[in-house]
């Protein structure tokens, strides 16, 4: 907020500003707003302050990923750990993470760890051998015709369950080349409806596997598993991570459908109750309960950029994500974009979190630089950090956490160390600010600034003043530096300019409460060195 301007006799007035918004990177932004920072927070809002520091919680050495289900977990190399365990191994590479119930999900790797038993294995499964017999065999206590595989010293329960579908390959009778769920297994024989087959002894190897679909990205919702790869949007058997071609015209069955509409999925989210698809031009929310009334209902509007499927993130009940035309707000129905803060810049490569109030972006912008900024949904302001590159983001125990490109795993917001943590240095920080014109078309000169501020104990803080966007940022005053809260009047040489900037850098803790700026009024003539 900018207090009107009071002047005094000698004809200098005194304009106070006492609330501090976020950035406003726009030509038209006015007198006191924020066209540059970093390491600031809202957190004190509507006050202008450096954010905390962070907690360094561990380094990777080839980082996979995180992610968080009671409990966090990771990938560095080929190891998955949980809690910082070794639970198994997976591929080396950027993962995509789910859970259900009490699995943890690995994809691209289809592994799956249990949070309650610690196993960790394949959603997959197979076999495959020779000697393999189709014959008569008995379902549920019956005799039943053509319905039984069996194999010599096999015991099929090591394989598959009960309920799985299989896909058997290899038979030199084509007919036994099909798709058909397990009805039951005993020790060496499995069991289906009757008629599944042709009788006889196979000599060739045969080929019996329970497939996961190649999923791109994955979500949880309503005890199933979703998930979209291409065209297509699959969901798991009901409460089953392990089958997605169950077919038995059953409430539980799985689920799959093709939408038709042009481009591939860009990533997927489970928000408000609903699985909802991303394509860069389109979203789409399935509705239902049941696979028999589960409906697929599209909108062509501003979709997911693709490659922006980690910027996916919900805060204060509001989805955000990338688009091609900047950020977006999504609350079921219009996306809304919240990019004017960012004024002309397009971003790419986002991937963001949330501590449930505040949207946390790390994106690549201009000249390819990365920066990590901050959304706060009470504020309705932006801020920046620091430059840093986030691959991941975790929230677990209530705490934010980060993973950055150089393996580094961070925990944000927290005031007391996490175990096993250490805090970073002292933060540098600086904040910049628009042109300043004393909405006045004549020259104007600055003769003196006051700022109240409150500085920790350590921390420091000087503030600059750059004339006509000349590119030389001259010091105002001396620097400040003193624990308690207090007002600071920094004279300044006068000098005659159309425009000015003032850019205030820090290191440590700093609470801004209000800056006051004198300035007067010149005439409309050219400014010239030396000339006030």
């Amino acid at each position: 907020m900018k207090l009107p301007s009071m002047k005094y006799a000698d004809g200098i007035g005194k304009v106070k500003q006492i609330k501090f918004g976020g950035l406003a990177r726009s030509l038209g932004a006015g007198d006191g707003e924020i066209w540059d920072m970093q390491n600031m927070t809202s957190d004190h809002h509507p006050l202008l302050s450096s954010r905390r520091g962070r907690w360094k919680k561990g380094e990777l050495v080839s980082p996979g990923g995180i992610f968080s289900w009671d409990g966090l977990c990771w990938v560095d190399g080929t190891t998955f750990y949980f809690d910082g365990a070794e639970k198994g191994t997976v591929s080396e590479g950027k993962k995509v993470f789910a859970s259900m119930g009490a699995y943890v999900l690995i994809f691209p790797d289809k592994a799956y760890y249990n949070v309650d038993t610690g196993e960790f294995g394949s959603m997959e499964a197979s076999w495959s051998g020779k000697g393999v017999v189709f014959s008569d065999g008995t379902l549920y206590g019956e005799a039943a015709t053509a319905n039984c595989i069996s194999c010599e010293g096999v015991r099929w329960e090591d394989y598959f369950r009960s309920g799985d579908a299989v896909t058997i390959t290899g038979c030199t009778v084509e007919a036994n080349n099909v798709s058909l769920i397990i009805r039951q297994i005993d020790g060496d024989k499995l069991y289906f409806y009757e008629n599944s087959f042709q009788l006889g002894t196979e000599e060739g190897e045969v080929q019996l596997r329970r497939k996961v679909p190649d999923l791109k990205y994955l979500c949880e919702n309503e005890n199933r598993l979703w998930g979209c790869t291409d065209n297509t949007i699959y969901a798991c058997k009901l409460g089953d991570i392990f089958n997605w071609e169950v077919y038995d015209g059953l409430d539980t069955d799985a689920y799959s459908v093709d939408t038709g509409s042009a481009g591939p999925f860009t990533g997927c989210i489970s928000y408000r109750g609903y699985p909802t698809f991303f394509k860069e031009d389109h979203i789409y929310k399935v509705y239902g309960s049941v696979p028999s009334n589960f409906e697929v209902l599209g909108s062509a509007t501003l979709g997911l950029m693709d490659g922006c499927a980690g910027s996916l993130a919900v805060a204060g009940e509001t989805l955000f994500y990338l688009s091609r035309s900047g950020m977006m707000a999504y609350t079921g129905g219009i996306p809304q974009p919240v990019n004017e803060a960012f004024g002309t810049e397009r971003f790419y490569d986002a991937v963001a979190g949330s501590d449930g109030l505040k949207f946390y972006v790390s994106m690549k912008g201009g000249q390819g630089r990365y920066r990590l900024y901050v959304f706060d949904t009470q504020a309705g302001t932006w801020h920046i950090e620091d430059d840093i590159r986030i691959t991941h983001f975790a929230r677990a125990d209530g705490e934010l956490y980060m993973l950055s490109d150089d393996g580094t795993l961070w925990a944000v917001g927290l005031t007391d160390a996490p175990e096993g943590a250490t805090v970073e240095d002292a933060v540098e920080w600086y904040v910049e600010f628009a042109d300043f014109t004393e909405e006045d078309p004549n020259k104007k000169g600055v003769s003196k600034l006051q700022i109240r501020l409150e500085l920790e104990q350590g921390a420091e803080a000087q503030a600059w003043l750059m004339f006509d966007s000349d590119g030389e940022w001259i010091r105002a005053g001396h620097a400040l530096g003193q624990e308690a809260k207090r007002s600071y009047y920094l004279p300044i040489v006068p000098r005659r300019a159309d425009h000015y900037r003032l850019k205030i850098t820090g290191t440590g803790a700093c609470r801004i409460h209000s800056i006051a700026r004198e300035v007067y009024s010149g005439s409309e003539l050219r400014s010239r060195s030396g000339r006030n």
